[in-house]
């Protein structure tokens, strides 16, 4: 079980340092960060927040596969490894469809270019030259300078059915967003081993979750605000609230679900950024 947490977006880039140093000195694994629209860079954060740690991973949880260009996201993430060598995880997703009808860069089949997309960066970060004349992805003959120096992992988000299935075919790990109880997280589980099977892949696939969390007496108040502003509802009003001891208790109830990267992701209005941090880091030493 991997332990980390969220950086999001609704903080200011300028708290990024002090959150990923708390990250560091509190025992946490990994630090997740995401490409919201229009926000803050996954790449420009992940790289800074490497440069001022030496241990952490930095996870990337999503870059919106419209939005990159394949090949510029591959000689990006190329860098990135070849400067932190094993510290960056990438994870590449459709993207929020109203963010990406707004910068033009919509696509009518988000699948087919997951298909096209995601064999396209692992071999452009292999090193190999590609040409390909998809529906949505073209390069012409491409090759990286630079290309990672050592197998490099790419994980794809997943919510429906057909997109969990082509994770576990294609991707090398799987996120999953806020908002997936136990049952959506066993189903889930369920088609990307059925992607790999079909894929003829090995069984071992990673699966990351992202766990709205609070810790203290407030926590449970300011989490159903939460869920408000999220607009989740019903079964979707996932969270894992209260002590450490709660907190560790429903992260081990999804360890045995089959998540084996429980990510807390702290309230948009967290008052205390880095002691949430620190009580992470104490659910992982209890789990």
């Amino acid at each position: 079980m991997t332990i980390g947490v969220v950086f999001q977006p609704s903080f200011p880039p300028e708290r990024l340092r002090s959150a990923v140093e708390a990250a560091e000195s509190s025992g946490v694994d990994e630090v997740w960060l995401w490409e919201d629209c229009f926000r803050e860079s996954g790449v420009a954060t992940a790289t800074a927040a490497l440069a001022w740690t030496s241990r952490i991973r930095l996870g990337i949880g999503v870059l919106p596969m419209p939005f990159r260009n394949v090949a510029l996201a591959a000689m990006e993430i190329a860098t990135i490894e070849r400067l932190f060598p094993g510290r960056l995880v990438l994870g590449v997703g459709h993207g929020v469809q109203r963010w990406m009808e707004q910068v033009g860069a919509k696509v009518e089949s988000p699948l087919t270019l997951m298909r096209e997309y995601v064999p396209t960066l692992r071999s452009l970060l292999a090193g190999d030259e590609v040409t390909i004349d998809g529906r949505y992805v073209h390069l012409d003959a491409v090759r990286l300078d630079w290309p990672p120096q050592q197998a490099f992992p790419i994980w794809a988000a997943g919510e429906g059915p057909k997109t969990l299935h082509l994770t576990g075919e294609l991707a090398d790990g799987t996120v999953l967003t806020q908002g997936t109880d136990l049952a959506a997280v066993r189903a889930a589980v369920e088609l990307i081993q059925a992607g790999r099977a079909d894929a003829g892949r090995p069984a071992e696939h990673p699966v990351a979750l992202l766990l709205m969390t609070a810790f203290g007496d407030e926590a449970r108040v300011r989490m159903e605000a939460e869920f408000d502003d999220w607009g989740l509802t019903g079964e979707k009003r996932v969270a894992a609230v209260g002590s450490v001891a709660e907190v560790a208790e429903v992260v081990a109830a999804f360890r045995e679900s089959g998540v084996t990267n429980v990510v807390l992701q702290p309230t948009a209005n967290e008052p205390d950024l880095e002691g949430f941090i620190a009580q992470a880091g104490e659910v992982g030493r209890l789990l």
